[in-house]
């Protein structure tokens, strides 16, 4: 495994983060397709044996089983300092609206639910998971400010946001002394790259991680075409992300093949590979030790310019899908 620095913190990831949405009690939230606790022990076992020591997870996976399993898993397997942890939260409730629970309060609730979930006195990165267009980002910020300065979280980070959301908030927070994003989790991969457009270019102006999600397009960049998995047939939210650009996307995961079968590796370390290149540490969801084994290969995988290219070449422009469709303002 390698590592790196996650933006202008002082932690030091694995190239490779492994997303923990995949583990959780498969009767307590949206996704039917996650593993029970034994089995998302044995994944995450496989990878601190790979030398991942970064994970992501989410109060909104599994009605905070993920976050469960997370945390009693590193608590008998691994040295919590030389673990880094993240967490998410969701934006206030229709309930928290309507009961005038502030930004701030929501934040703190949030997050001390997070860590009883995972048993842990702190996360390293507690990310803003989605936009809260009804909360005003002074009282967003100033929460995540607050959890900084009691101990409960180290750094912040932020996902699902537009470019001017994320140069607003730490534009805010360099002019009231709030504690700034220094990550972002997006939606990137080899069949939906835009982010490439204005977020790409604000990070590597800012110095800001990027630690996508959903690198490997919910198994579609894993596999040739007509292969499936339990996941990509049962997972609806991942076909209306992927669904209407199957056949734009076509070219690109033929030829991520070719380049595949030309090097003999598997699609998933070229497709990781292209990522790696670009972004700090793609967030890899994994249900199987395989898929460990060959995510934490990817790091070793060096492609060349062309190889590159030739993926690269068939982009078309894509309609924004999943959250950042779905969460705009009203």
């Amino acid at each position: 495994m390698k590592y790196t620095r996650l933006g202008s913190s002082d932690l030091t990831v694995s190239r490779i983060c492994m997303g923990c949405m995949g583990f959780g009690d498969s009767t307590a939230g949206f996704h039917h397709w996650t593993l029970g606790e034994k089995e998302s022990r044995a994944v995450m076992e496989r990878g601190l044996e790979k030398g991942i020591n970064f994970f992501d997870t989410a109060a909104a996976y599994q009605g905070g089983s993920s976050e469960r399993f997370l945390g009693r898993f590193l608590a008998d397997h691994a040295r919590r300092e030389e673990m880094v942890v993240a967490t998410k939260f969701l934006p206030r409730t229709d309930e928290e609206v309507e009961g005038r629970v502030s930004g701030q309060e929501h934040v703190q609730a949030m997050l001390e639910k997070s860590l009883t979930n995972l048993g842990m006195e702190y996360v390293d990165l507690y990310i803003y998971h989605m936009w809260d267009y009804r909360t005003p980002l002074w009282e967003v910020m100033d929460g995540l400010t607050r959890v900084v300065r009691q101990g409960k979280a180290r750094y912040v980070g932020i996902s699902n946001c537009y470019a001017w959301q994320l140069a607003k908030a730490n534009a805010l927070a360099g002019a009231e002394g709030f504690v700034p994003f220094v990550s972002v989790q997006g939606h990137y991969n080899l069949i939906f790259r835009e982010e490439e457009r204005e977020m790409v270019p604000l990070c590597r102006h800012d110095g800001l991680a990027m630690t996508p999600y959903s690198p490997l397009a919910a198994g579609r960049l894993s596999r040739k075409p007509g292969v499936s998995s339990r996941r990509m047939e049962e997972d609806s939210y991942a076909k209306t992300k992927y669904g209407a650009g199957r056949e734009d996307d076509a070219e690109i995961i033929a030829r991520l093949g070719q380049v595949a079968d030309r090097l003999s590796v598997s699609m998933t370390r070229v497709a990781l590979a292209w990522l790696l290149g670009r972004t700090t540490a793609p967030v890899v969801g994994v249900t199987r030790g395989d898929q460990v084994d060959d995510a934490a290969a990817a790091v070793d995988l060096d492609l060349d310019l062309k190889d590159a290219a030739y993926l690269e070449e068939p982009y078309a422009p894509h309609p924004l899908v999943g959250v950042m469709a779905d969460n705009r303002p009203v």
